[in-house]
């Protein structure tokens, strides 16, 4: 699947009304543990079939930071059902995300 980029505008359409779960990155282009995390996003985004992935810049989208209360990045959420399941902040290992997604 590709990779959705998240604004206020669309993240209710795609992400809390989803009928799959949907890994959120809420990142920071300045952010070096982001730019190190990105390219695990990328490549899960690319094998994902069953969940949705998608990245939310914070200086770009600040309401939905606030909302979610992203006091680091990078931080990632699980939203299932409109809910948000799961929540990682920092780097981890592709394995340990998937791992939230199950």
């Amino acid at each position: 699947m590709a990779l959705i980029k998240f604004t206020r505008d669309n993240f209710e359409s795609e992400a809390l009304t989803s009928s799959l779960p949907v890994l959120v990155d809420f990142y920071a282009e300045w952010c070096g543990p982001c730019r190190m995390l990105g390219p695990v996003i990328d490549e899960i985004a690319e094998e994902a079939s069953d969940f949705k992935v998608g990245k939310v810049n914070i200086d770009e989208q600040p309401e939905l930071a606030t909302k979610y209360q992203i006091m680091s990045v990078p931080t990632l959420l699980v939203i299932k059902n409109g809910e948000v399941t799961n929540r990682i902040t920092g780097v981890t290992s592709k394995q340990k995300i998937l791992d939230m997604l199950a």
